[in-house]
């Protein structure tokens, strides 16, 4: 899959995916505007171009944007070197929604219809400790 941010100084490589999931918790809420549709693409992610600016939201993760015009770039996993990106990078690319996490985080003012495998954030964390 190829993307690029809004003012096309960086270029995102990354294998295909046909999956999305979605994040409700207040971070990627407040990083986004809304939950985060996120492609996990694992660690074979190239970027080219402009040098992406990365910001620790977590002992665990960092997210990173375009310096220029900000659009969020990824979510990266810093223990096992993964990749998450958002999935409207993606314009050309057909995703089915097939999960939520921190499903307990999220506001009341949206529902979705989609049938999909729900988890709190308690067992996000029960399920990375378990790994």
């Amino acid at each position: 899959m190829k993307a690029k941010c809004l003012c096309g100084s960086i270029e995102v490589i990354a294998p295909k995916h046909e999956e999305v999931s979605l994040c409700h918790c207040s971070i990627c809420r407040r990083w986004s505007g809304g939950p985060m549709f996120a492609v996990h693409c694992g660690s074979d992610v190239q970027f080219s171009g402009v040098t992406p600016s990365t910001y620790r939201s977590s002992d665990w993760a960092e997210r990173g944007f375009c310096p220029s015009c900000g659009t969020h770039l990824f979510y990266h996993l810093l223990p096992n070197n993964e990749y998450i990106l958002p999935a409207g990078l993606f314009q050309d690319q057909a995703f089915h929604l097939a999960s939520e996490i921190f499903i307990d985080e999220k506001p009341d003012y949206y529902e979705l219809k989609n049938k999909t495998h729900k988890m709190t954030g308690q067992e996000v964390f029960d399920l990375f400790r378990n790994k």
